[in-house]
C-alpha cells in the first residue's frame, strides 16, 4: 500500500498515545488489585466476570448508567481531576444500592477532544478509589479522542455499573405503610447534582471564583467534594435491620426522588429543620434568591440517601448508622395520601 497522504494523527487522533494510555491504565489497575474477579484483561473487546464469585443463590442483577454532569466544569476551572472519578462511581453505586444490591462491576467511558495522559490517569485513580468504596471492580472501559468536539482541556465521563442481590433480600418498597419513619444520611456536599444552578449563582451572579475562600478551604475545593458512596454502611445496616425502602437523593432532590419509591395511597412529609443544612446550600439560597421549593427540588440539602423504616426502629437505625461512621437523622414520616401531592416539606 503506497503513498504517504493524510494520517489519522493529522486529523487529531493519536492512536499511539491512546495505546500508551491503555498500558498506563493497566499498570494503575495492577497496582490497585481492582481487577480480581474479571475473566478478561483490560483492553479486550469485552469484559467478562465470574458471577459465581458473588455467592448469591437466586441473584437479581441491577444495572445503572450515569455521568458527573456540569460538576466537570469545576474540575476544568481548578485543573483538579482526581476526584471526579469517585463521583462517577458514586452516581451509579448509590442508585444500585437503593434495591439492596451490592455493586460488583464498573466500566467507564472517557472522551476528550485531545487525549491528556496525566488527566486521564488522575481520573482513573479516582474511579479505582470509588470502586474500592463501592466494593466493585473496574473491568474495562473506553477512552475516546474526538477532535473539535469539546473545548480545549475539556472532557466528558460516563459510568456503567452492575450489582446483584438475592431476590429474597431485594428492597422493593412493598412494606411501606403509613406511620413509617424516614431516616436521612448526611451528604458530603452538593454531590453531583444542581451544578448548573450553583455555577450560575456563584460565578455568574455573585462573581465568585474557585479560588475564593469558603469554610476554611476554597470554593473550588468545596464544590469538588466527592459524592459520598453509601454502599458499605447501608449494606451492613440492612443485614442487621431490614428496611422498607431506600432512595438516592440525586437529580431532582427530595421532590422527585422520594416519591419514586412510594406505593399508591401514601405520601412523605419531610421536616426540613430536622438536620443541619451545610453552608454551601445556604449561600446559594440566600445570595441567589433561590426559593426553598427550588432548592429542595434541585439539591440534596445535606441529605444524600434516605431509608424508610418502621417508626419503632427509627432511633435504632440512626444509632447503627452512626456506629458505622455516618451522620443520620430522623427527617420525616410516611402518612396516608390526602391529596395529589406525594411529598410535603414542613
Amino acid at each position: 500500500m503506497g503513498g504517504v497522504g493524510h494520517t489519522y494523527k493529522d486529523s487529531g487522533v493519536d492512536i499511539e498515545t491512546g495505546n500508551k494510555i491503555v498500558r498506563g491504565i493497566k499498570k494503575i489497575l495492577r497496582e490497585s488489585g481492582s481487577h480480581r474477579g474479571a475473566s478478561s484483561h483490560i483492553g479486550a473487546f469485552a469484559a467478562g466476570y465470574d458471577v459465581s464469585r458473588l455467592n448469591i443463590l437466586n441473584p437479581i442483577l441491577y444495572f445503572s448508567v450515569d455521568g458527573v454532569g456540569t460538576k466537570l466544569k469545576i474540575a476544568f476551572m481548578t485543573n483538579k481531576h482526581d476526584t471526579v472519578g469517585i463521583d462517577l462511581v458514586a452516581m451509579s453505586a448509590n442508585d444500585i444500592l437503593v434495591s439492596g444490591a451490592r455493586p460488583f462491576v464498573f466500566q467507564d467511558y472517557i472522551s476528550f477532544s485531545k487525549l491528556d495522559e496525566e488527566v486521564i490517569y488522575d481520573i482513573i485513580r479516582g474511579i479505582v478509589k470509588g470502586c474500592e468504596m463501592a466494593t466493585c471492580e473496574l473491568t474495562g472501559g473506553e477512552t475516546a479522542e474526538m477532535p473539535g468536539f469539546y473545548g480545549d482541556g475539556e472532557y466528558d465521563l460516563a459510568g456503567f455499573m452492575a450489582g446483584a442481590v438475592d431476590r429474597h433480600n431485594a428492597v422493593e418498597g412493598k412494606r411501606i405503610a403509613a406511620g413509617d419513619a424516614i431516616v436521612g444520611i448526611a451528604s458530603s456536599g452538593l454531590h453531583s447534582n444542581g451544578y448548573s444552578l450553583a455555577r450560575k449563582v456563584l460565578f455568574e451572579e455573585l462573581g465568585l471564583t474557585v479560588d475564593d475562600p469558603f469554610e476554611n478551604a476554597t470554593l473550588g475545593e468545596e464544590l469538588l467534594k466527592p459524592t459520598k458512596i453509601y454502599v458499605q454502611s447501608v449494606l451492613k445496616l440492612i443485614k442487621i435491620y431490614p428496611v422498607s425502602a431506600m432512595a438516592n437523593i440525586t437529580g431532582g432532590g427530595f421532590s422527585d426522588n422520594i416519591p419514586r419509591i412510594l406505593p399508591p395511597g401514601v405520601e412523605a412529609s419531610i421536616k426540613i429543620d430536622s438536620w443541619p443544612v451545610p453552608p454551601i446550600f445556604d449561600l446559594i439560597r440566600t445570595k441567589g434568591a433561590v426559593s426553598d421549593f427550588e432548592m429542595y427540588r434541585t439539591f440534596n440539602m445535606g441529605i444524600g440517601f434516605v431509608l424508610i423504616v418502621n417508626s419503632s426502629a427509627a432511633k435504632r437505625v440512626v444509632s447503627i448508622l452512626e456506629d458505622l461512621g455516618e451522620k443520620a437523622y430522623v427527617i420525616g414520616t410516611v402518612g396516608k395520601q390526602l391529596g395529589f401531592e406525594r411529598i410535603t416539606l414542613v
